[in-house]
């Protein structure tokens, strides 16, 4: 016989044939659920229908925190990189240069745009042959809002390959916050650099010139205002 007759009811009298059966299967819950199922009348099987769409959007309200809750606030911004938040503006020399010194204390502007306090220590500055630490403390701290001057003592300690114009010359600083440790250079040019190729011309121009032994003390200068 070709093709698909009509779909008879189960109580027509086919419902008495015989069938082969391929496989069995153990009795499942879902089984006996389905069975309860059929044997409800419409008006019953509508009237469960919607109780449960009354208890799915009930656990859906209770589920969903209410706007302003913990759960909905907007994450707070992630604390800063203390080098993404830091600047450094040269000031000027802190005492006028000799012809024969062999080290300077340059004056800087230190701030911190946002975030928890940064604490600076200066580690070296530009070329082999110099260097560098903050006077009178070789660290210090500065809060977000506030502008502190620092003086940055600089001492030549070696002539040899010390180009004598410093062109964009920079700062070694390792910073720390709550956050990270970060080691970043900041540079200069301008003044700061017309300066420092001051003191390089000052220690190291002309045959007879020696550097200075390295640096032992501070200066009597401040390091903030």
């Amino acid at each position: 016989m070709s093709g698909i007759g009509p779909v008879e009811p189960v109580d027509s009298a086919e419902a008495n044939e015989s069938y082969d059966v391929i496989g069995t299967d153990a009795p499942r819950p879902t089984d006996r659920l389905a069975h309860r199922w059929r044997t409800l009348s419409p008006r019953a099987r509508r009237t469960t229908l919607a109780a449960g769409v009354i208890a799915a959007s009930t656990l859906g309200i209770l589920l969903v925190p209410p706007a302003g809750s913990p759960d909905n606030a907007v994450p707070p911004d992630p604390m800063p990189w203390p080098a993404n938040v830091t600047g450094w503006r040269y000031v000027g020399l802190a005492e006028s240069l000799n012809s024969h010194t062999t080290r300077g204390f340059f004056r800087f502007a230190v701030t911190v745009d946002s975030g928890p306090p940064v604490t600076l220590t200066v580690t070296s500055a530009a070329f082999a042959g110099l260097t560098a630490h903050a006077t009178p403390q070789r660290y210090f701290t500065v809060h977000a809002g506030i502008t502190r001057r620092v003086t940055v003592e600089i001492s030549v300690s070696d002539c040899s390959g010390l180009p004598l114009k410093a062109d964009l010359p920079f700062l070694d600083v390792t910073l720390r916050n709550t956050r990270a440790i970060q080691h970043h250079s900041f540079i200069f040019d301008g003044t700061y650099a017309r300066d420092l190729s001051q003191l390089l011309h000052a220690a190291c121009d002309g045959p007879t010139a020696r550097p200075g032994p390295l640096p032992t003390g501070s200066a009597g200068s401040q390091n903030a205002d």
